[in-house]
């Protein structure tokens, strides 16, 4: 069995993490702070962000966050009596607001009943130095993720979609948030139109340099109502098949330090919104073939790592 495995599973896995850190079962509560975008406010936004900001499954912001944090728990109670939570704020961009709005917000959720971190998905140009001093503060208190996206180091790649910072920003970002001992989750796509294979394979490579905490791999799913829908539409460009996905996730946990907490390892879009690849609607199938694949190459998180970089 892999070391960071309670299953069957080849890589790191987040139950494990969950598990070994808090001796029983952890759950994220996605949550929608009502927060905006500053890519969105300053143009369009990515070309393939949904209008919900990425934050799909996140609450519904028309509640306070007390309400959608407990309607989330009492469906996990049912099955999982006495658990402990993340709060997972998801959608937009959440450290876009004065640091006394993140305060409220923030700590709000971590003053319920056994909420024991808080996980906080933003931007890496979006971060005050205000936010920063607030964030070290916050990481004293509890346990702090924050995840960054980054989806590509290619720089035509953030280009093309409309990221709105350059990888020097991200990389500046994670290496701030680091030196003030904050765990950093980053978010990468595959399958981005023109990328190669090997495009993805120097991503994943580049941020096992960097030392990250944690990963969060996504299949590019175009969505209604999207530029990218727009721009699919006209151009037609290659989308990932189940195979060549798996493939090179594959590869990609191959080239990850162990140690490394695998967050997510495909998408899961809604039905009604989805335009293109139809066979990531099955999320378990994926994750199923991913595991068999796996042992059928007899492979591992951190197989492909060089002896010394471990």
């Amino acid at each position: 069995m892999f070391l960071y495995s309670l299953d069957n599973k080849r890589y790191h896995t987040l139950n494990y993490y969950y598990k070994k850190r808090y001796g029983k079962k952890t759950f994220k509560v996605s949550l929608n702070g009502g927060f905006s975008c500053p890519n969105k406010i300053n143009g369009t936004g990515c070309i393939f962000c949904s209008k919900l900001g990425s934050g799909d499954f996140a609450g519904n912001k028309e509640k306070d966050l007390v309400t959608q944090f407990n309607e989330v728990k009492e469906i996990m109670e049912k099955k999982w009596p006495n658990s402990y939570y993340i709060g997972y704020f998801q959608a937009n961009t959440n450290t876009y607001a004065p640091v006394k709005e993140l305060k409220d917000k923030y700590e709000t959720i971590l003053n319920l009943p056994n909420v024991v971190g808080l996980n906080i998905a933003t931007r890496s140009d979006a971060i005050s130095e205000e936010c920063y001093e607030y964030l070290s503060e916050l990481n004293k208190k509890t346990d702090l993720i924050v995840e960054l996206g980054l989806q590509s180091i290619k720089s035509e790649t953030l280009k093309f979609i409309n990221r709105g910072h350059d990888l020097d920003n991200f990389t500046s970002a994670v290496k701030r948030l680091q030196s003030l001992g904050i765990k950093v989750v980053v978010h990468i796509i595959n399958g981005l139109p023109y990328e190669t294979k090997e495009d993805m394979l120097k991503t994943v490579k580049y941020l096992n340099d960097l030392k990250i905490d944690g990963i969060k791999i996504h299949m590019l799913h175009i969505i209604k109502d999207t530029p990218l829908a727009d721009y699919y539409l006209k151009n037609k460009f290659h989308i990932l098949s189940k195979e060549e996905y798996i493939d090179i996730v594959i590869n990609e946990l191959e080239l990850l330090d162990p140690k490394i907490v695998i967050h997510r390892i495909t998408g899961d879009p809604k039905k009604e919104d989805l335009i293109e690849p139809s066979w990531l609607l099955k999320k378990f199938c994926v994750l199923n073939d991913i595991d068999k694949e796996m042992k059928k190459r007899d492979t591992y998180q951190g197989a492909k790592l060089k002896e010394g970089n471990n």
